[in-house]
């Protein structure tokens, strides 16, 4: 296989190079374990596939270096070998451990965050990445400001301590411990820095996830530095939890092809329209992995 800037265009070598890599790892994953034990094969497969993934992403971008390509072709091949990493991920996963919807539902979801975000790490606009904050550092500096204010009031030291010692308790009933302060994807664009979420859709067990985001976002908003928070969703129909995201005036969400729209915009790169000229599930399966998912009604969840 040539590793150069054609790659992008060549799904057919592509599907051919990871499925021979496919058949050598599963004679040897099959000696490994037994029948019995399928959930250990179906690891061990996806494992394989992720890192002769990785090593042909490395070897791509050092001649992408090299021949000074542009940052459109650099992300076309990587999309290209991504999707088709998928593609044989599934059906080799699919073979020693069939899925069912729950399972598939899932994964399909869990593989839509990072594609997503291959345009972000390798935009065609000038984007560039930046670390979150930690809670820790976040408290800190409110609980400072908080302090240093209390200590100038005019009042006496007794009233200064009973102050500290409310507002200690406030940060008690907020949580009991450490907020995750990372999501998905942290990125700057012209300035201003946003921290997104990707969600593939909402279920009818989200209120947890809900409320989480909704304190998450309050956080950000309450910072000195100016975040954005945009929620990125799947699927183009949602329930109440994505409304309430929607509507709480600190989380800009989007779905279905309203989010495709914003990661072109702050991307710079047309995912969706890539998607829609190279991804073809139906066709790209083996015909025993597509026959699977027809029986089990699977490919549904292949709407991307």
């Amino acid at each position: 296989m040539n590793i150069d800037k054609t790659l992008k265009d060549n799904k057919t070598e592509l599907l051919a190079y990871f499925r021979d890599r496919a058949s050598e790892f599963l004679t040897d994953i099959k000696q490994k374990f037994a029948e019995t034990q399928s959930d250990k094969r179906a690891r061990a497969i996806n494992e394989c596939l992720n890192e002769t993934k990785s090593k042909l992403i490395t070897t791509i971008l050092q001649q992408a270096e090299k021949e000074n390509w542009t940052h459109q072709e650099k992300l076309e091949c990587l999309l290209m070998i991504t999707y088709c990493n998928i593609v044989v991920m599934i059906e080799s996963r699919n073979s020693v451990r069939p899925y069912e919807y729950m399972d598939f539902s899932r994964r399909v979801g869990e593989l839509w965050d990072p594609f997503c975000k291959l345009c972000f790490y390798y935009p065609v606009n000038d984007v560039s990445l930046f670390i979150p904050p930690l809670f820790s550092e976040v408290k800190k500096k409110l609980t400072d400001e908080i302090v240093d204010y209390i200590n100038n009031l005019n009042i006496s030291p007794e009233e200064k301590e009973e102050l500290k010692k409310y507002y200690e308790k406030v940060w008690s009933l907020v949580t009991s411990g450490e907020i995750q302060l990372e999501l998905d994807l942290h990125f700057v664009s012209q300035g201003q820095k946003y921290v997104v979420d990707f969600k593939s859709g909402f279920g009818s067990n989200e209120k947890g996830n809900t409320n989480r985001l909704l304190l998450v976002a309050s956080i950000y908003k309450n910072l000195s530095e100016s975040y954005k928070c945009l929620l990125f969703v799947r699927a183009e129909e949602n329930n109440s939890y994505f409304n309430t995201l929607k509507n709480s005036g600190i989380w800009e969400a989007y779905c279905g092809s309203e989010a495709y729209v914003k990661i072109r915009e702050y991307s710079g790169y047309d995912l969706k329209s890539w998607i829609d000229t190279n991804m073809d599930w139906a066709n790209d399966f083996k015909p025993e992995t597509i026959t699977h998912f027809q029986e089990q009604n699977l490919l549904q969840y292949l709407l991307w």
